[in-house]
């Protein structure tokens, strides 16, 4: 089963996600004054998710068009022994462990100019 976490503020107007068997197991409001960047609201709101490993892929191609465009937004999940990172319209997906897999994704993040707080993805 995959488990992730997207923020309701990442999204774009107008984006949908619907995949069979998802399942929202948490929703969350989240005050993030201290570590949100300067275009970011203050507060979010973290939707925790979870689904069947084979839709991860369906699920990163359409989170990576779903996200609003600008420099802020990623999400990400686990399935199996990977993680995957997605950008707008890019996706990384390496495995849990993999420290070079994961420099790639922050880096490509802190390039976008996501705060450095909030490139704390667990592995």
């Amino acid at each position: 089963m995959l488990t992730g976490c997207i923020l309701a503020e990442s999204l774009r107007v107008g984006a949908e996600l619907r995949f069979p068997d998802m399942r929202i197991t948490r929703i969350h409001r989240a005050d993030v004054s201290a570590s949100a960047s300067p275009t970011q609201p203050k507060i979010f709101t973290e939707i925790n998710f979870e689904a069947p490993d084979e839709y991860a892929d369906e699920l990163a191609e359409t989170l990576a068009g779903a996200l609003a465009e600008g420099p802020d937004w990623y999400a990400d999940f686990r399935a199996g022994d990977d993680h995957v990172v997605i950008f707008p319209g890019r996706i990384f997906r390496y495995s849990v462990g993999d420290a070079r897999g994961r420099a790639e994704a922050v880096t490509y993040g802190r390039d976008l100019g996501i705060p450095e707080a909030q490139l704390d993805w667990g592995d």
